[in-house]
This record gives structure tokens, sequence and C-alpha cells, in this order.
């Protein structure tokens, strides 16, 4: 890491109101010769967040991993990501001056549906660059998620699990419940091929797939098949990841210049 870069927590940087971030409030420690804050460390154990600035570029990484906690608490033995810690940081990137984009890195198995739609539809929403990078796995509601971004890539040895919507827990056996369960797999099925180059026919073929998971139904893409499949738009690393989102900001930068000097 060079010694030109800093860290600053998405908590305080939100709290400001400057052009350039004030790492002059933060309680700082050197480890290996660059200044790390001792805030940063416990936002990063908080939410998994950490807002990376250099002489260029202000990046907030957003992790989502395990399972993604909805409405109801998981237990402690369960590694979780919480949908009321993503969403505020979602609004806060979107209004920030200083943050320039916003890198996403996925390696969840699912979890709550409405939570991981809600999650996605407000990435989908945002207008600051966003990149996806799916690392290990994207499955189930995942998928959604990795989507929303502008640009997604997916590494070499990852995997994305594609299948319909379940439900854990007692449930009645009546037709309403069946027809619940279709229209929320058509919510989830409309938003990932509106978001990505796969279409309805296939990804539902995909989920509906009986011959390839043994105690389930769906299907599991590796990295390449997810981007022949046009789930994923690239394979690629997180230096490909933070490329394509650092010419995204150039583009983005570019765009405003213009629109002010026209204005002028």
């Amino acid at each position: 890491m060079s010694s030109n870069k800093k860290f600053i927590s998405g908590k305080a940087s939100a709290s400001e109101d400057h052009d350039q971030p004030d790492s002059r409030s933060f309680e700082q420690e050197t480890v290996n010769g660059t200044e790390i804050s001792q805030s940063n460390h416990d936002f990063i154990m908080e939410s998994g967040s950490i807002i990376s600035v250099n002489d260029k570029y202000t990046i907030q990484c957003l992790t989502i991993i395990g399972q993604i906690e909805g409405h109801y608490i998981l237990s402690p033995q369960d590694k979780t990501t919480k949908y009321e810690h993503i969403i505020p940081q979602l609004a806060a990137v979107e209004q920030s001056s200083q943050i320039d984009g916003l890198l996403i890195i996925l390696n969840t198995v699912g979890g709550d549906v409405e939570a991981g739609l809600a999650i996605a539809e407000l990435v989908a929403g945002m207008t600051k660059p966003v990149v996806s990078l799916v690392l290990g796995g994207g499955h189930s509601i995942g998928v959604p998620i990795a989507v929303a971004a502008k640009k997604s890539f997916i590494a070499k040895s990852a995997t994305m699990t594609i299948h319909p919507v379940r439900m854990n827990g007692l449930m009645l056996g009546v037709p309403q419940a069946f027809e619940y369960f279709q229209r929320m797999q058509r919510r989830i099925t409309t938003f990932v091929t509106d978001n990505s180059s796969i279409d309805p026919e296939t990804y539902n073929e995909l989920a509906l797939n009986t011959d390839e998971l043994v105690m389930d139904i769906g299907t599991i893409l590796d990295g390449q098949e997810a981007v022949d499949a046009g789930l994923i738009d690239n394979i690629g690393t997180l230096h490909d990841a933070l490329s394509a989102l650092y010419k995204m900001i150039d583009k983005a930068k570019g765009k405003k210049k213009k629109h002010e000097k026209n204005k002028e």
C-alpha cells in the first residue's frame, strides 16, 4: 500500500461537508509505515465497509457476505450482512459529494428475499458509478444484487446458484400460498432480466432445472458460465473491477465538467 493513501470511515465522512475528506479528526496509528484510522477498524468490524481515498479517486467498498439478514435476526453462529446497515450506506454514497463511486464485493449464500431485493433496487437506482465483483459465491438473492451494478464482474473460481424462491417454517398448503410464491419469483426474474443480458426464459430454465442439484432444483453457474449466460458482464479480478470503476468515474466527471461549462 503506497504511503500517499489514507482510509476514512463512512460514518465520519458522511458527517463532513467539505470538498476533501478531513483526516485530522481521526485517531491515527501506523501499521507497516502506513497511517490507518483506529475508528476505521471499528467501522470495518461493524459494517464490512470502508472508504478508500487516493490522489484521484474516493471509493467506498461495500462487502455483502454470508446470509443477508432481513426482518428476523439469525443466530450468532451465522455470518450475516444486515440490510439495515447496508441501506443507509447506499443512501449516503449517493448523496455524498466526496465519494466518486461504489465497489460492491459479494460472497453470499443468499438470505431474506425482501431485504435482498431492497438492496438491489437501491443499487440499481444510484446515479454514482457502481461496480460489483462476485468472489466465492453470489447465490440466490445475491444474484439480483450482483446484476444491479452498472458493471458486474465475477472471479473465475466463483459460482452463482439460481433457484426458485423458498420458505422455511410452517406454511399453509393452499392455492394462495403458491400464487404468492409465483408472484415473488416473477419480481426477482423481472429484476434480474431487466438489469442483465439474460432473457426470462433462460433464467427460468436455470432456476427450475431438476438435473443438477441433489437436494434442490436450480443451477450452479461457474464464472465463465455466468458470463456466457448473460448474467454477469465479465470475468475479472479486483484490479479489473477497480479499473472499470475508475473509467466510469472519469467519464462521469467529464460529463459534469462539460455540463458546467455549457451553463457558463
